[in-house]
């Protein structure tokens, strides 16, 4: 938590995930993967210029249109393929309305998103959490690369490994989950990069080993 309080001092409120609607949401976690926001916007731009954010719409569309409209977000063809895979799982098991799957049991639905092909378990605490308002902690290359780095996990942890261990020690708080993560991105992309880290810089840097 006082690492959380300093990536807050300095960096204030992330106002994170950009969406507009649940389904807008969903649609995002799916094209994000592997590419950068900016791209994604551009994709979700050219669906909604075309009036098709609706889970019925987007599924009548033939598979090339559907492409046509995600190019912008990279791997369009196989992206397109998953997005329409999620689709049919909220038009079968919720009616078209995603917003009717926060009635669902949590483990359960957690479960049977991870069965949908093209969706793993990145996009579906994503999906969980910023969509639905799940409170669970969503893990991505930024979170192992920032923990790791100050000995809080390991370099080798898997995605469940890290995330049981955040839960296991931060209150069970949906905006805490929320924001948490919002913040290690925006650190990554300024402070804790691939290559090297910007540790003398880093707000975080009281905290090395």
């Amino acid at each position: 938590m006082a690492m959380y309080e300093a990536m807050v001092g300095a960096l204030g409120p992330s106002h994170w995930w950009p969406g507009e609607s649940p389904l807008e949401i969903a649609v995002g976690a799916v094209l994000t993967q592997n590419t950068n926001w900016a791209n994604v916007a551009k994709a979700i731009e050219n669906i909604k210029q075309a009036d098709v954010l609706d889970v019925r719409r987007l599924l009548a569309l033939p598979v090339s249109e559907l492409s046509e409209l995600i190019r912008p977000a990279g791997y369009f063809r196989l992206k397109a393929g998953r997005l329409r895979n999620l689709l049919q799982f909220i038009a079968s098991e919720a009616q078209g309305d995603i917003e009717v799957l926060r009635e669902r049991e949590f483990s359960l639905l957690r479960e049977s998103l991870l069965q949908v092909k093209g969706i793993g378990p990145e996009t579906a605490d994503a999906i969980l959490c910023y969509a639905l308002d799940f409170p669970v902690f969503v893990v991505d290359a930024y979170t192992v690369r920032m923990f790791s780095r100050h000995g809080l996990v390991s370099e080798e942890a898997d995605y469940h490994e890290v995330q049981s261990y955040v839960m296991d020690v931060l209150p069970g708080d949906l905006a805490l989950f929320n924001e948490y993560h919002a913040l290690i991105v925006r650190m990554g992309k300024q402070w804790c990069k691939k290559k090297q880290g910007l540790c003398e810089t880093c707000p975080l840097q009281p905290f090395l080993l």
